[in-house]
């Protein structure tokens, strides 16, 4: 794993530390919430030739600063998104690296009637404590051996577990369980380097496991597009939707950039 992601890793387990240490947050009960259903959003979109783009609420990426966005900034941008036909909005909520906070997310979902994840380092279930989200993004590498644990317990909490994977292995562990979203980082965490054919090369193997096993996962290209081009290399392949932050937050048009890349099939 690259040091930048072992910094993040730390840095979460700092957070965990104190959420732990605050007010029994780690006992508190279950979160349900009312869940919007982003299989079937993603089957919508695609029943109209259009792409099913999950755009994503983004300050930064690590030693990148894109723009400072506060929780008012947060709803304005995920409202441009929705009105432009994304079928999600991703929020990044990780404070130190990517700028992202919970209170972008909290604001974001009473916002817009879209499915919302939550975009963090999840590696802890005390953090399925903190706060609602219809969506939750699980790791496989980092989670290694904890990840069929961590899915179970995120779906028992009404979360979608969205499991990213970079990898044939990962992407093994990830078939075995019971997750209906599968992810595939174009961004290898072990280098950081960004190649779009890693989504070309570990669609097949879920297909063929789908067609073998009797399933359906629903996948989604993470990563790497920066227009439409990109875009239909992946969906051609057979991502079912893509998921897309600085592109569209480096744009200076949130509304336009989200719209091209939903249009981009036309």
């Amino acid at each position: 794993m690259h040091s930048v992601i072992n910094n993040i890793v730390k840095s979460t387990e700092k957070r965990i530390l104190k959420l732990k240490n605050k007010d029994g947050q780690e006992e508190r009960g279950y979160i349900r919430i009312e869940k919007r259903d982003i299989v079937q959003t993603i089957a919508d979109k695609k029943s109209q030739n259009k792409v099913a783009v999950i755009a994503e609420v983004k300050p930064a990426s690590p030693g990148k600063k894109l723009m400072n966005i506060t929780p008012s900034d947060a709803a304005m941008i995920a409202n441009e998104m929705e009105k432009a036909g994304a079928v999600a909005i991703s929020v990044l909520t990780e404070p130190e690296f990517f700028h992202g906070s919970l209170n972008n997310l909290e604001t974001v979902r009473k916002e817009v009637s879209l499915p919302v994840l939550r975009k963090d380092f999840i590696i802890n279930e005390s953090q399925f404590n903190e706060i609602e989200s219809d969506l939750i993004l699980l790791i496989a590498g980092i989670l290694g051996d904890d990840l069929d644990k961590m899915v179970n317990r995120a779906i028992s909490k009404g979360f979608e577990p969205l499991v990213e994977v970079h990898n044939k292995n990962e992407l093994e562990d990830a078939l075995k369980t019971k997750s209906r979203l599968i992810g595939i980082n174009n961004r290898d965490l072990s280098t950081l380097e960004i190649d779009l054919d890693t989504t070309l090369k570990l669609i097949p193997l879920i297909k063929d496991f789908d067609r073998n096993n009797n399933l359906h996962h629903t996948i989604i290209s993470e990563s790497g597009m920066q227009n439409t081009e990109d875009i239909k290399k992946v969906i051609e392949a057979g991502a079912d939707a893509v998921l897309v932050g600085t592109s569209i937050i480096k744009s200076g048009d949130i509304y336009t950039k989200t719209k091209e890349l939903v249009d981009a099939l036309d």
